[in-house]
């Protein structure tokens, strides 16, 4: 799936950190319903190109499969070889932004600064991670705003939740990756049905 049209679709991407194979295909499954079009298995989770394979197999046609916390260009060939169509990183890396860009996928780089976001859209990113949100501000995000091209699609990850993810789509948030709030380790399809309901109903209102 491409980029701008799951985010159209649903622009919460859940982040499963943690998850463990066996696990990664009903969670999946469980926030499909629940209409998110977008799944990130960090690579600190336990066999993560795993659960990359298996979600990527099952829902690599309806679901935007990809891998979160990518360091390094091998890493992002071994994500491309397991089927995942999406590179996200905790900082700003030309270096793997490059490569993402070379296998054909879609990179959304972490950023903090202005200088780090410039230059992650020079290295040819799709969207940007504004990380760690929980250190910045909806006033900080706005501000950037003003300044970066237009069009660029700033998703803040890290402490959000359904009680402030108005405050920073106000501030010009173009959707939000989805920790904590969606997935613990140990949590059932069913517990992350749940979370997504009610990070949905933050969502429309």
């Amino acid at each position: 799936m491409e980029l701008n049209a799951a985010l159209a679709r649903c622009d919460l991407i859940a982040i499963l950190r943690g998850i463990r194979p066996g696990e990664a295909v009903p969670v999946a499954a469980a926030l499909e319903a629940g209409g998110f079009a977008i799944v990130e298995v960090p690579l600190n989770s336990p066999d993560p190109l795993d659960s990359i394979a298996a979600l990527a197999q099952r829902f690599g046609e309806r679901l935007l499969i990809g891998a979160g916390t990518v360091m390094t260009e091998a890493e992002v060939a071994a994500i491309a070889a397991a089927g995942g169509r999406l590179i996200v990183t905790p900082h700003a890396d030309p270096v793997v932004v490059r490569a993402a860009k070379r296998h054909g996928l879609w990179a959304v780089p972490g950023f903090f600064t202005p200088a780090e976001a410039f230059a992650m859209l020079g290295a040819g990113a799709d969207a940007l991670k504004l990380f760690p949100a929980e250190g910045a501000s909806p006033a900080m995000l706005r501000a950037m705003r003003a300044v970066l091209p237009p069009g660029t699609r700033v998703l803040p990850v890290g402490g959000i939740d359904a009680t402030n993810m108005a405050t920073w789509r106000a501030a010009g948030a173009a959707g939000f990756g989805i920790g904590s709030a969606i997935y613990r380790p140990g949590d059932t399809p069913e517990t992350v049905a749940g979370k997504a309901r009610t990070l949905l109903a933050a969502r429309a209102a």
